[in-house]
């Protein structure tokens, strides 16, 4: 992501669609943008739908690779985030059937870039103790988090497209959840022992 869209007070939307605009037209360039952008939403789109880094990780490539060959059937560039997250639920849905797991079923696994051996020692405990709360939330709590929190400025339209919620139900729908998980972790008494 360039500094200038890091910066933009533009939604994610917005900006994935502009991206993708410019790759239409030809800059195909811009799909390193796009990907950029997308792949953090689309990636925890898919481990919310229950599936394990690997399988996540092939989804959303699929996803990527359907893109590209229905680039021009998207016929609203600004609808490409919803399309993507439409195409990854979709995606991890025959995933999580073809392995007769049950869609829903999140690991607790820590989603993690590499952190340094000191950060894992500190941060282990506690993100494992997070991640089983969150584990607690019902599904709808589950995805529409890891959505909301892994994209800079959510774009409430896509997010209620993507999720089937009516855009006026996600902010309450996030605030109960937050408060539920906040609740969760209160009343765990390692958590206080673990910040």
């Amino acid at each position: 992501m360039t500094q200038v869209e890091a910066g933009s007070s533009e939604s994610l939307a917005v900006r994935a669609g502009t991206a993708f605009e410019a790759y239409r037209d030809g800059d195909h360039h811009r799909m390193d943008t796009l990907v950029d952008l997308l792949t953090p939403v689309l990636w925890h789109t898919a481990r919310g739908q229950g599936l394990d880094s690997a399988s996540a990780s092939d989804v959303v490539q699929t996803a990527w690779m359907r893109l590209v060959e229905n680039a021009d059937r998207i016929t609203d560039p600004r609808a490409v985030l919803g399309w993507l997250v439409v195409t990854v639920r979709r995606e991890s849905w025959r995933v999580v059937k073809a392995h007769g797991r049950e869609v829903g079923e999140v690991s607790a696994e820590v989603v993690a870039t590499t952190p340094d051996p000191a950060t894992v020692t500190v941060t282990g405990d506690r993100d494992r103790m997070l991640w089983r709360h969150f584990s607690a939330l019902t599904p709808r709590c589950q995805a529409l988090l890891r959505v909301i929190a892994f994209s800079d400025r959510p774009d409430y339209a896509a997010v209620s497209e993507a999720l089937g919620m009516p855009v006026g139900s996600i902010g309450p729908t996030r605030g109960r959840c937050l408060a539920k998980l906040r609740e969760a972790l209160g009343q765990d008494p390692a958590w206080g022992g673990a910040s």
